[in-house]
């Protein structure tokens, strides 16, 4: 959406990818500043798109829509898209994968055989696959390469009980780093920004920035795993 085009109602959910319906109940939630009023025709311009695309974002981010109100009650409405646009680039997930929705018959293809009740239960405690209704004949796979992985490993007759406890040993770890990484990032270049005032001119280079950043620190995350886990064998062998 360019300059200041101005979009009715319709023009809005379309470009943004949601329905009418939608955007009415996060106008009325405050989630959206007010449209302008030419006679009875409510105008949206580029900051409602950007802002509707942050709230999608949040939401794909796992985020409820009362964090989603909270989030948003610390920008101000008359923020910029550009600075709306910043936002998103900070918050979009690191990984390009989304989840996929399948039935019980697709399920059972892609692990090559007929997936029983307990092996489902065992999917399900790992996170694997997320059932999707109380007859248990559609599921959501958040990642369809961690669902393989966890297939194969199931399949090596490895005790579901240690996956489980791997999984969360991973996931403990990571989240560390990750809080460690977020705590330095923020320190060394959002404050900074922020505390020179958020000058425009530096928007579009830190989103890029935060852009290269993803594939950057995953490499590292992969090299210093590896590394790691060649010391381990290195020592007790």
């Amino acid at each position: 959406m360019a300059g200041d085009a101005e979009l009715t109602i319709d023009q809005l959910a379309a470009q943004a990818g949601v329905t009418v319906r939608t955007v009415r109940f996060y106008s009325s939630r405050g989630l959206l500043p007010p449209p302008r009023l030419r006679g009875r025709t409510g105008l949206y311009g580029p900051e409602h798109l950007a802002r509707l695309e942050l709230i999608r974002e949040l939401q794909a981010l796992g985020f409820t829509l009362s964090a989603v109100e909270h989030h948003l009650q610390r920008i101000p409405h008359d923020a910029s898209p550009e600075e709306l646009a910043l936002q998103r680039a900070l918050l979009t997930p690191w990984t390009t994968e989304g989840g996929e929705e399948v039935d019980r018959a697709a399920l059972d293809e892609r692990a090559g055989r007929e997936l029983d009740g307990e092996l489902l239960d065992q999917l399900s405690e790992l996170g694997l696959v997320e059932p999707l209704d109380e007859q248990r004949q559609h599921y959501r796979i958040p990642s369809g390469a961690l669902l393989d992985a966890g297939l194969r490993a199931l399949q090596l007759g490895l005790p579901p009980d240690m996956l489980s406890r791997a999984m969360g040993i991973v996931e403990q770890h990571t989240a560390e780093i990750a809080g460690q990484l977020r705590e330095l990032f923020a320190a060394t270049v959002l404050r900074p920004y922020v505390e020179r005032g958020r000058p425009e001119d530096e928007r579009e280079r830190l989103r890029a920035t935060t852009d290269q950043l993803r594939p950057l620190t995953i490499q590292v995350l992969v090299h210093g795993f590896q590394r790691a886990v060649n010391d381990v064998i290195r020592d007790h062998v």
